[in-house]
């Protein structure tokens, strides 16, 4: 039990550290590595692809350093961490951008205010005035409008 409270307060956790890093880094000093991400090219990778190799490295840590020092904390931390790797690349990169093309339009409020909100983050593509910048954890009103629409 006290494991899995670990792998889901890692998981929790990193929703927090990738809205910070989305909100702090890509959208300030590394900008440039995730302008691309922000206008269509048509290309099958982004330079902004990079960041699923730098949140790796925690995870691989956790992975690596709870093995050898029989650290179950480093090591659940590393699979929650792994784990929010995997929901990012389905709602992210398959689910909302559409890489790989195998969920239809949504129906669920939850997950049309998803959509909405990242949506709505990349209509701008600028490096300032940015909003959404979550991936999992949506507005109480987007939620609640998408909620009214189905109810």
């Amino acid at each position: 039990m006290f494991e899995l409270f670990i792998v889901i307060s890692a998981f929790l956790f990193m929703e927090f550290a990738a809205w910070a890093t989305h909100k702090f880094l890509m959208h300030g000093p590394l900008w440039f590595l995730h302008e691309d991400h922000h206008v269509l090219t048509g290309k099958p990778f982004q330079k902004n692809d990079s960041f699923a190799l730098i949140f790796a490295i925690p995870s691989a840590s956790g992975f690596i350093f709870g093995s050898l020092y029989q650290n179950d904390i480093l090591f659940f931390s590393g699979l929650g961490i792994l784990l929010y790797g995997v929901a990012y690349l389905f709602v992210h990169d398959i689910f909302i951008h559409r890489r790989i093309k195998m969920f239809e339009k949504p129906k669920n409020p939850y997950l049309k205010a998803v959509l909405f909100e990242h949506r709505k983050h990349h209509s701008n593509e600028n490096k300032e005035d940015g909003e959404f910048f979550g991936m999992l954890f949506v507005s109480l009103k987007s939620l609640r409008a998408f909620s009214a629409k189905n109810g």
